[in-house]
């Protein structure tokens, strides 16, 4: 598929005071995109806006949050003119035990990484309809294969790339593309944070190759990139991901069966485990939160 000029598209990107929405954004600022940065974190955001290559600005909003995300994609269209592409890449994570877990992190990994993609694309639509733009959902291996001590963000991956499957049938015909990214193990804040608890840490390190490795995240973004400038359908930041789309059908019940056997080998270590959001942009979601209800 033939790539398209990112030069003088306008790109917005959610998540993005660090990790992967840092990086895209730095790289499609410096393929000549305008590049709109939206997240919780506003000093962050300032910061990364004033290091982009081209014309930028950044918005705080909950992705959430309706009515902020639709404010924000106003305030989008009236500062550039337009939104060709827009990355919803907002995301966080917990880990541990299901029955051990706190309900309201549960709850916030599905409101983010789900309802708050949805959200985003509610909030964009229009404007990618008038721009016959593209609009890139960040999934994740978590969406093609389950994963014990991981339900939350399983779910909510999983979610994620069924809605934007479903989306992209619903808003072909208006011209706007649907992708969906699949991101494996990635050196990010969210991945250290998760590897900051020795069980997840140990129990990723025993999944077969090349599951089990943490990889750099500037090819991984790459991939991303080019993806965007193809508007392709699935993008994979990983080489071997596009392989597991394939035996898919029969992960649940391997992963079933030898999950069994590695939550008993660790079960006499899984109390006291950490039940909150992992990595920094976990705890910058908890602070907002936290904040908000002061």
């Amino acid at each position: 598929m033939s790539r398209v000029s990112l030069e003088g598209q306008v790109a917005v990107v959610t998540g993005a005071a660090r990790g992967v929405g840092e990086l895209l954004a730095r790289k499609l600022s410096a393929r000549g995109a305008k590049v709109a940065l939206v997240g919780l974190e506003a000093d962050a955001l300032k910061e990364v806006s004033g290091r982009l290559h081209s014309d930028s600005d950044h918005w705080y909003a909950d992705v959430t949050d309706h009515e902020a995300m639709a404010r924000v994609a106003r305030e989008v269209k009236e500062r550039f003119g337009k939104v060709d592409i827009v990355v919803a890449n907002a995301g966080v994570a917990s880990g541990g035990p299901f029955t051990d877990s706190d309900p309201e992190a549960w709850r916030r990994v599905i409101e983010v990484n789900l309802i708050g993609s949805a959200v985003t694309a509610r909030a964009f639509l229009p404007v990618l309809t008038e721009s016959r733009g593209y609009l890139l959902q960040i999934a994740s291996l978590a969406a093609v294969t389950p994963a014990p001590m991981m339900t939350a963000y399983c779910a909510s991956k999983s979610g994620v790339e069924a809605y934007a499957h479903c989306l992209r049938a619903e808003v072909g015909h208006q011209g706007v593309k649907v992708g969906v990214a699949y991101l494996s193990w990635t050196d990010t804040d969210m991945v250290r944070g998760a590897d900051q608890d020795d069980v997840m840490r140990e129990l990723r390190q025993r999944l077969p190759w090349p599951s089990n490795k943490t990889y750099p995240l500037g090819p991984a973004v790459d991939r991303i990139v080019a993806g965007v400038e193809r508007r392709s359908a699935h993008v994979y930041g990983q080489w071997w991901l596009r392989g597991m789309q394939g035996v898919r059908g029969y992960l649940p019940a391997l992963i079933g069966t030898v999950g069994q056997r590695e939550m008993r080998r660790f079960a006499p270590r899984l109390q006291g485990m950490r039940t909150g959001l992992v990595g920094a942009g976990g705890e910058a979601d908890e602070r907002e939160r936290s904040a908000r209800h002061e």
